[in-house]
């Protein structure tokens, strides 16, 4: 498969904050296929979903699957099974308050920051119906991923196109982090040096509502990026986001208001400065190590080979490693008065060459050191000073 097909982004000179949100009880107070659909052809609620349920376990069927099988083959009669459908569905789906104008509006606030927000929805829901929805027409959503159908030429559903469910979720979490967006681009698997990350997940924000996105919201914890759970603002019921916190699988929880000035209105606007203010003490220290790399490369292989005796002398953990290091070391005359001071200092600061520093081979050497040494430190004279003794 040609790689170069695919589009990539590629990093940016300001930090990207990725803020990534299921959809279904966090950006909506319930789940999509509920809000007009199964209604629509003859289910209630709950009956449907026991169906669905049922035909997952007797079939030892993926749970997501059985429910477009469901809405596909509920529909025959009832409903014309379409794209256009679908969509129709998803621009009724009602919202939590502030979600509307939430995108722009953050997206904004990231600019007038020095940092590019991009929103991210992966949810088990449909593609088709977040899309249809004003959030997405809107053009403030960066990526959907979602599952979805595959169309006939007449824009018919006739088969599942994608499914997302909370195992597979995480793998948009990697793609969006290299940039790799999409969904058949095996770039996904390459290596990217850190510095080439486009947004490390320490820069990720996930925000779910249930147990079927504990996989994520570990994900992006664990990372140093920020999960946060939310909840009905309604109902007020804190029990899900209480064990996520206290199984360290979230670091906030929040209502599900996305109005200006709510509770997580504020907890990402902090995310966003605190991004804007941690990114550039990471571009000095990538920055730093390039460096690092660029003197190593200039180094002969005689230095580099010194450097590596000196640092694994200052870790001697036993004298006979010393004794070791010592005779490798003995076989150069030239040393640089930095290096010198570097042993002088190991010398006083580990007990592993201290307390043996008196032994014929390690006194020789440092003698060496002493004699062409033009200026001492306090710890050069201190060796100088004990073997003169």
């Amino acid at each position: 498969m040609d790689n170069n097909k695919f589009e990539r982004k590629t990093k940016e000179k300001m930090p990207v904050l990725a803020i990534c949100y299921d959809f279904d009880k966090t950006l909506s107070p319930t789940d999509m296929q509920a809000q007009g659909y199964i209604q629509s052809v003859g289910f209630d609620v709950n009956d449907f979903w026991t169906k669905s349920n049922d035909l997952a376990e007797k079939n030892d069927m993926d749970g997501n699957l059985a429910y477009m099988y469901m809405m596909k083959t509920e529909a025959g009669g009832k409903v014309l099974f379409t794209k256009d459908t679908l969509a129709k569905y998803g621009a009724e789906v009602e919202l939590f308050d502030g979600v509307k104008n939430w995108f722009k509006r953050i997206t904004e606030y990231g600019k007038k920051h020095g940092v590019i927000v991009e929103h991210y929805i992966i949810s088990s829901g449909l593609k088709e119906m977040i899309e249809g929805n004003e959030i997405y027409k809107s053009g403030n959503i960066t990526k959907v991923y979602a599952s979805s159908f595959y169309y006939d030429d007449k824009n018919v559903a006739v088969w599942p196109a994608q499914v997302v469910n909370y195992t597979n979720k995480t793998q948009f979490l990697f793609r969006i982090e290299k940039g790799v967006l999409d969904i058949n681009d095996p770039g996904v698997n390459e290596y990217f040096s850190p510095d080439e990350i486009r947004v490390p997940f320490r820069n990720m924000v996930y925000i779910g509502d249930s147990d079927t996105d504990i996989p994520c919201m570990k994900l992006v914890n664990s990372y140093g990026g920020n999960s946060i759970a939310v909840y009905d603002p309604k109902t007020k019921d804190k029990t899900k986001a209480y064990r996520m916190m206290n199984d360290n699988r979230i670091k906030f929880f929040a209502p599900a208001d996305y109005s200006t000035n709510s509770e997580i209105d504020k907890l990402i606007k902090n995310i966003i400065i605190r991004t804007a203010e941690n990114e550039k003490l990471e571009t000095r220290h990538f920055e730093q190590e390039k460096e690092l790399e660029n003197h190593i490369k200039s180094l002969s292989e005689e230095e580099k080979e010194k450097s590596k005796y000196i640092s694994q002398l200052e870790e001697s953990p036993n004298f006979i490693t010393t004794h070791t290091i010592i005779k490798k070391m003995s076989k150069y005359s030239l040393w640089s008065d930095e290096q010198k001071e570097l042993m002088f200092d190991a010398a006083i600061n580990n007990h592993q060459i201290f307390l043996i520093i008196k032994d014929i081979d390690i006194l020789t050497f440092y003698k060496k050191l002493l004699k062409g040494a033009k200026r001492l430190s306090e710890n050069g004279k201190k060796i100088k000073s004990i073997l003169e003794c």
